[in-house]
Formats: structure tokens, C-alpha cells, sequence
């Protein structure tokens, strides 16, 4: 299933984090795609909202993953860096854990990524306005889109 959303501000983006948030459920995986200052971090302060997380979350673009604790654990992975990575860092320990992963530059992880995930894909329009597209690979990731 795929859904379309036009954000027109900074606000439209955060609000639309806070559902995907709240319709989260446990150890679920989404990746999200989208060139530099795409908006994929925005998007994922607002998940954090909705998942009741009063941190401010940044990107972990230098330390590639940031953990934030609230109604599910959140692991904000970057994975910017770690083209070619190996198996060794224990990345899939960390989305087989309790919580929800958000995987920012996951082409660089595909080997190491679940069949089942929602993909969001975050394109810059101009300076207010994005265009996000959200694709449920998944049963349970059919279920929140129908619910968003």
C-alpha cells in the first residue's frame, strides 16, 4: 500500500511524525529516504513525539545511532557513514530489540534490513513544501497506513 502526503511547513512534517508515532506498535522498522535537509530528521522528531519522547532528538549523523526512551524505545540510526558495513557493528540486534527503529540513509544497510518495514521517502519540493510517500511492505505496515 502506498500513501501520499504534500507538508506545506516545518509543522505539517512534525504533525504527521506525531501520528506515525502514536500508530506505532513494537519493533517496528522504518526506513527513511531523502537527500540532505529532505527532512527525514524533522519527520522523525515528530515519530519521537508521538511515541510520548520529551528529548530533543538530533541527527546521529556522528555517533549513527541515538536512543530515546518513551513509550517504545526509539533507535535513530544514520547510516550515512557505514556504506559497506559488515554484520559486525550488531545493527540487527538493535531492530530485533523492543522499540521502533528509524533507519535515516538505509541503502547503505540493505543487506541487513527486515523483509517487512515501512519505506518513507521524503522529497524537497522547495523551501516549505515536501512531498513524503509512504509504502507498507507488510501486513502490519498495511494496517497503520490504513489507520493514518
Amino acid at each position: 500500500m502506498i500513501k501520499k502526503f504534500t507538508m506545506h511547513s516545518y509543522e505539517d512534517t512534525i504533525s504527521l511524525g506525531i501520528k506515525l508515532g502514536h500508530l506505532t506498535k513494537n519493533k517496528m522498522v522504518f526506513i527513511l529516504e531523502g537527500d540532505l535537509g529532505a527532512g527525514k530528521t524533522t519527520l522523525t522528531k515528530g515519530i519521537a513525539k508521538g511515541l510520548g519522547i520529551d528529548s530533543t532528538v538530533t541527527s546521529p549523523t556522528f555517533t549513527i545511532l541515538k536512543i530515546y526512551k518513551g513509550r517504545l524505545n526509539l533507535y535513530h540510526f544514520d547510516a550515512y557513514r557505514l556504506e559497506g558495513v559488515s554484520h559486525e557493528l550488531g545493527f540487527e540486534e538493535y531492530i530485533n530489540q523492543d522499540g521502533l527503529s528509524v533507519i535515516e540513509w538505509s541503502n547503505h544497510l540493505v543487506d541487513l534490513l527486515p523483509s517487512e518495514l515501512l519505506k518513507i521517502e521524503i522529497t524537497y519540493i522547495d523551501d516549505e513544501t515536501r512531498e513524503i510517500t509512504l509504502t507498507s511492505m507488510g501486513e502490519q505496515y498495511d494496517d497503520l497506513l490504513k489507520e493514518l
